[in-house]
């Protein structure tokens, strides 16, 4: 469907000029430093979207985003789970790296240790004010004991620890305080909440951060009674379609209140997930109908319905409206790309590239592959690594682990775990990682083979233990 939208685009696109930022997007000019705002969707898969070719859900916020701005066709999470794909976002870092490895139960030991350096913690020194509103989820506990988002770089936050109901969510804190039970749905408390901060922080001239993570689409799933209705003949996929919509209805308010502002023509905007749709569709978790489309698996695989996501990034003047990057790309490139547009250098080593090339048009580059290392999959690969179109993929041998609850003791076997059991993918004509083709492509296969082999090396050097 983005392919349609583009091509109506085409003529009108025709007698308009581009404006490219170019030299100029890397300014120390305080008051040309573009704002930048993450919208991070919980669980929503890679096909729920209209614009991304759902013909059932309704979502003309995130269409018309799309329309406006750029699409990545090929846009992953860091992790196929919560709390290591928000660590990955954040630092920059292949999830493991920052010793979160899997989602962050309450009153956990696992969380997101104060040395790591994040995006917030960067740009917060280089003089923009910073805002956390919605999920936090890294760390296990909220009193204080361990690093809250105030330690990571977040001048503000209204968050909870972990996901939330979506009608009236308890749970939040504001800035160390514990709140009451909250009325309304999530989002449109996190969108109300943003631009509160937007409309009251201390300077309006100065450059801003927010990172709003919703709590939609993760269970338990509810939606306004307006927006199930239009959906009353979905049947037991109603409830799931509403709350998509009415998480794009949030987002809808939350940029037009932007542009009221004054301040979308001066800011990057990305959406995207932070994993693949939920695995569960009985029990508890009954409601979870994402859907990633024509992808493999879910939620906690390594295929890539677990980890390809939705991906929408959105700069007046800057990025060609109704673009479509094929280039794959991860949450991993946010930090570095942050930070290259604010006009610094990252002062550690990230495992992300600085992808405004591609916003721009331009040539680009990866130095480290994208790769995917996660411990306990429901099924299938422990490790992945995809360079061009290819997807090489491993198992682990030894481990046994629980997909309940992380284990500090796990870290021992995270780290002696060898690779074993390869296969190759050709994605551009298997997207379903049907057909291993390690035996058509013997040379590619013995290359990537000995690259996942040396990063996953790497990988386990630096994972911590817990």
């Amino acid at each position: 469907m983005f392919f349609q939208m583009r091509n109506k685009l085409l003529i009108g696109l025709a007698l308009c000029s581009t404006l490219c930022y170019g030299q100029n997007i890397k300014t120390n000019s305080e008051a040309s430093r573009p704002n930048i705002v993450v919208l991070l969707a919980d669980d929503l898969g890679y096909g729920d979207l209209g614009c991304f070719g759902n013909t059932k859900i309704m979502t003309p916020e995130l269409d018309k985003m799309c329309e406006q701005g750029a699409v990545f066709t090929n846009c992953y999470a860091s992790a196929p789970m919560c709390s290591p794909s928000r660590a990955g976002l954040l630092t920059g870092k292949i999830p493991n790296r920052t010793g979160v490895y899997d989602w962050i139960a309450p009153d956990s030991i696992h969380h997101l240790r104060p040395r790591e350096v994040t995006i917030a913690k960067i740009l917060q020194q280089k003089g923009y004010q910073t805002s956390h509103h919605g999920k936090w989820h890294l760390n296990g506990t909220m009193d204080g004991s361990q690093p809250m988002p105030s330690d990571h770089g977040f001048d503000y936050y209204f968050t909870t620890q972990y996901s939330a109901h979506h009608l009236s969510p308890n749970g939040f804190y504001r800035n160390g305080e514990k709140l009451y039970q909250q009325h309304g749905y999530s989002c449109d408390i996190v969108v109300k909440d943003a631009l509160k901060w937007l409309k009251t922080r201390e300077n309006k001239q100065q450059a801003f951060f927010q990172y709003i993570a919703f709590h939609e689409t993760h269970e338990p799933v509810a939606a306004a009674p307006d927006m199930l209705e239009k959906y009353c003949a979905d049947g037991k996929k109603a409830i799931y379609h509403a709350c998509v919509s009415n998480l794009d209805r949030a987002i809808g308010r939350y940029l037009k209140q932007l542009k009221e502002m004054g301040l979308d023509k001066n800011t990057l905007i990305i959406f995207t997930s932070d994993n693949g749709p939920a695995s569960w569709t009985s029990g508890y978790f009954a409601r979870s109908y994402g859907s990633a489309g024509k992808l493999k698996g879910r939620k906690r695989y390594l295929w890539e319905g677990g980890i390809r996501v939705p991906g929408i990034a959105y700069w007046p003047g800057h990025i060609k409206a109704g673009s479509v990057i094929e280039n794959p790309i991860s949450n991993v490139d946010f930090a570095p790309t942050f930070a290259a547009i604010a006009g610094v250098d990252m002062p550690v080593k990230c495992d992300g590239s600085d992808i405004t090339p591609l916003l721009l048009q331009e040539d680009f580059q990866r130095e480290t592959p994208l790769q995917w290392h996660f411990y306990a999959p429901m099924k299938g690969p422990n490790s992945v690594m995809r360079v061009d179109n290819w997807c090489i993929t491993a198992l682990w041998d030894g481990g046994e682990y629980s997909r309940g609850r992380f284990r500090g003791k796990f870290t021992n076997d995270i780290r002696s775990a060898q690779l074993t059991d390869f296969k190759l993918f050709d994605l551009k004509n298997d997207q379903h990682q049907d057909k291993d083709v390690s035996e058509l492509y013997p040379e590619k296969f013995k290359e990537l083979k000995a690259l996942l082999i040396k990063e996953h090396s790497r990988i386990k050097k630096d994972s911590p233990l817990w």
